[in-house]
């Protein structure tokens, strides 16, 4: 689904991304892992193209994208739940939601499954999205990706500052995704038993590179925990 190689990046004169590369294939998930400050959300912001890249080459599907703005990127599947959630605070939860529509038809209606996956935003829809709380705003922010019914969701870091009831509702409906077959997930975390428990593949940030992939079953023997600690 997914092939990234060769990936450089800077900020000013430090070298933030050095020469990275793997792949997400067309089904299931890939955790992308590593501590604070490896340059994790970095990667994903050239991967949506916030962020331009010095050099190599971002593919969906064998087709170059390196070169298209965050919007052609969208339309052609790739839907992303930022660090932070970054919903619309002043719009309603269902005008949220509604923005993820943006890549489909006019008068496409919101999928079904997203309020099957997260009733409790289903009894939420004319509040304000800066109302919610901060689990509830990340189901939100979940909600509006999937709303462009994406071929890959990219998810950064969903867990954080997230109470462990919320954590257990994203867990499940990653996991529903997976089982759909119909997705591609690129899931970033620190949450080691969070990760493990989704993984199919996982990669491993450390200062700018990759430094570890393989299977997901086989993290605990492969020692991918140690590269999380401090």
């Amino acid at each position: 689904m997914l092939s990234v190689s060769g990936i450089n990046q800077y900020y000013g004169g430090s070298h933030i991304l050095r020469n990275v590369g793997f792949d997400v294939p067309a089904r299931g998930c890939t955790a992308l892992l590593g501590r604070n400050g490896v340059g994790k959300t970095t990667l994903l912001k050239c991967l949506m193209g916030l962020l331009p890249i010095r050099s190599g080459a971002i593919a969906l599907d064998g087709a170059r994208i390196s070169d298209l703005p965050p919007y052609a990127r969208a339309a052609l599947g790739i839907g992303y739940v930022p660090q932070g959630r970054d919903i619309f605070p002043r719009l309603t939860v269902l005008e949220n939601l509604q923005m993820g529509l943006a890549t489909r038809k006019r008068g496409s209606a919101l999928p079904e499954f997203i309020f099957e996956m997260f009733p409790a935003l289903k009894n939420m829809l004319n509040r304000r999205g800066g109302d919610l709380s901060g689990g509830q705003q990340q189901q939100l922010a979940i909600g509006r990706a999937l709303a462009m019914q994406p071929r890959l969701l990219i998810l950064d870091e969903p867990t954080e500052g997230i109470q462990p009831s919320i954590i257990k509702d994203i867990e499940r409906a990653i996991r529903k995704l997976i089982a759909s077959g119909d997705i591609a997930i690129l899931l970033v975390e620190q949450y080691y038993d969070f990760a493990k428990s989704l993984a199919d593949h996982y990669v491993v940030l450390s200062r700018g590179e990759v430094v570890a992939r393989g299977k997901g079953a086989s993290m605990d023997s492969d020692n991918v925990r140690a590269h999380l600690s401090v």
